[in-house]
C-alpha cells in the first residue's frame, strides 16, 4: 500500500481498528496506525495533513 491507496488503507485500519472513534482521531495516531500496517510500505516523509484527511473520510464512509 502507498498513501495514495486511501480505500484500501481505509479498509485496512477498519479491520485493525474498528472500535476507534475515528471522527476524533488525532492525525498523529492515523499516521502511527497506517505506517503500522501489515502491507504498508511507501515513504513516511510523503505523508500530508491532506492525505490523513482523505483516509479519514475514506474510513469515516466506509462504515457508513
Amino acid at each position: 500500500m502507498r498513501w495514495t491507496d486511501t480505500q484500501e488503507i481505509a479498509l485496512a485500519l477498519e479491520e485493525h481498528h474498528s472500535g476507534c472513534d475515528v471522527a476524533h482521531l488525532r492525525f498523529t495516531d492515523l499516521y502511527r496506525w497506517i505506517l503500522d500496517l501489515p502491507g504498508f510500505r511507501d515513504d513516511p516523509e510523503k505523508s500530508s495533513e491532506r492525505i490523513l484527511e482523505a483516509i479519514q473520510m475514506a474510513w469515516l464512509a466506509e462504515r457508513d
